[in-house]
């Protein structure tokens, strides 16, 4: 039996938008406690080397594995797409508690695939990086080998999120362009992936830009329920989490900065204090 101190759950992201998956985990398991950590002051990973970005994420685990987070989710499809399996199967089995668990984004969102798509015809829209890596096309392919995934790198829909530009007409043009270039190349669409976790901020109008009849996939939910139901069947990790109901914010950038954009992503004040992961 293990007699570990109890700690709470850490979430990761390069940046922001795992505060996106992080809000939809606490709405939906408000009991746990929370570590966000965010390595704003070296994102975006997006266009960095698969090297770098293992180097980075496992920074940032060993960092949450030192607070205390028995689990830590990775909030960050360019992160999960690239670092978790090296993090799962060379990391974890050689750490000093190999009991300790590493989660991702990408499979929770590809499991529910097969429930939405009644013409096998699905659209990701997310980063280059993640495009790049052809994850969801890989794991989509694993579960549901009949489903076709057309994928769209939209590079200018971060910057949007994180300049304040969402909601703006501004934006309009970009989601429209994207997302029109996708459906001209499958028009048999009906369920669209939104494959970054900043994306759910451009939703109102991606929502607009697109055919009623298309279903809009977001993360966040279905990786908490993910989460719910994978400590439900692992009640041995359950049992090692502190149940405050608190949330900590941590940045490598500067606190004020990440507060005032943090909070355009939670909806609510942020309080966050600067760390460095780079000497763990």
């Amino acid at each position: 039996m293990h007699t570990a101190k109890l700690g709470p759950i850490g979430v990761f992201d390069s940046g922001y938008g795992g505060l996106t998956i992080l809000s939809e985990i606490r709405r939906q398991l408000p009991q746990y406690d929370y570590i966000y950590l965010g390595d704003n002051a070296r994102s975006p990973y997006g266009t960095r080397s698969f090297d770098v970005i293992n180097d980075f994420t496992l920074q940032a685990v060993k960092y949450l594995f030192k607070q205390g987070c028995p689990l830590v989710i990775l909030a960050c499809n360019t992160v999960s797409a690239k670092a978790l399996r090296e993090i799962q199967q060379h990391y974890l089995p050689t750490c000093d508690d190999p009991s300790k668990r590493v989660l991702g984004v990408i499979r929770p969102t590809v499991e529910a695939v097969g429930e939405y798509t009644k013409t096998k015809h699905v659209g990701l829209v997310a980063t280059p990086g993640t495009v790049s890596s052809h994850s969801y096309k890989t794991e989509v392919g694993k579960l549901f080998p009949e489903v076709h995934v057309q994928e769209q790198a939209c590079p200018m829909w971060v910057p949007l999120v994180e300049y304040g530009e969402s909601d703006k007409p501004g934006a309009d043009y970009f989601v429209r362009s994207y997302t029109q270039e996708l459906l001209k190349q499958d028009p048999l669409i009906d369920t669209l992936i939104l494959g970054c976790t900043h994306y759910p901020l451009l939703r109102p109008k991606i929502r607009e830009a697109i055919p009623e009849h298309i279903e809009i996939i977001a993360q966040g939910e279905l990786v908490a329920a993910s989460l719910d139901d994978y400590l439900h069947r692992h009640p041995e990790m359950q049992v090692r989490l502190s149940q405050g109901g608190s949330v900590s914010y941590r940045t490598t950038e500067c606190p004020e900065k990440f507060e005032e954009l943090a909070s355009l992503f939670t909806g609510t004040d942020v309080d966050a204090q600067r760390v460095k992961i780079d000497q763990v």
